[in-house]
């Protein structure tokens, strides 16, 4: 009787296990804020992630100070997200020092070992942002993806690549290339709005969900309704 019970106890909790997997909301991250009005917004609409893009060309960028300022908005168990792009070793020490980001977001030319080494140093999770171009194939990702995992990262972004720009062009690319069996759990990023993040989610299967400008009123000015249309989209 005790070993019928144990047993049922135990099918019980996979099949709960299957069943809340399967219905697992995709993880949405919200970048490039600087004010901390939007912030406050988009913790109550029930974002996962908040980004601060550290890249002083972005009309997004914002200082150390500024960050650490706005990570004040930011409650428990929501994720801070510190974008970099090909910054050097010193100069993410010294933001690790002055800004609480659980996650380092890699967005440059870094390689995936450069990646480990830095976020090592810092004792930091890391993601890092692969940019698709035409070239790329659904293998040639996968092979990337998993030079990704076998250095340590936690997820890969992957983005739309502009030959001038890292990140934030509002572009999209060709979502059938995003490999379905992926060694690391995969967020989509590049021109995603709500028209549009529904149709993402339910083509490709991703972990996680990235936008900037499709929530925007003006660079760097999150819109409260677009915000709350795209997380309305994302969670049907």
């Amino acid at each position: 009787g005790i070993r019928l019970g144990a047993f049922f106890r135990y099918t019980s909790f996979y099949h709960f296990q299957d069943k809340h997997n399967s219905m697992k909301n995709t993880a949405v991250k919200f970048c490039g804020f600087t004010q901390l009005e939007d912030i406050t917004n988009a913790v109550n609409l029930g974002v996962d992630a908040v980004g601060f893009v550290f890249y002083e060309p972005s009309p997004r960028a914002v200082t150390a100070e500024q960050a650490c300022e706005l990570a004040k908005a930011v409650p428990a168990f929501t994720t801070v997200v510190a974008l970099v792009v090909n910054m050097p070793e010193q100069e993410l020490v010294y933001l690790s020092h002055h800004v609480p980001f659980d996650i380092v977001q890699f967005h440059g030319d870094e390689s995936p070992q450069e990646c480990k080494l830095m976020a090592d140093r810092i004792n930091k999770r890391w993601i890092k942002a692969l940019r698709i171009s035409h070239d790329d194939t659904t293998e040639t990702i996968v092979t990337q993806i998993q030079e990704l995992k076998d250095f340590g990262a936690c997820s890969v972004l992957l983005d739309a690549y502009h030959p001038d720009k890292f990140g934030g062009t509002g572009d999209s690319f060709d979502w059938d290339k995003i490999p379905k069996h992926s060694p690391l759990p995969i967020i989509l990023a590049g021109g995603l709005t709500a028209d549009n993040v529904g149709d993402a989610i339910t083509q490709t299967g991703v972990y996680g969900v990235d936008v900037s400008g499709g929530i925007e009123s003006a660079k760097g000015v999150k819109s409260l309704a677009k915000m709350q249309k795209f997380i309305e989209q994302t969670r049907k």
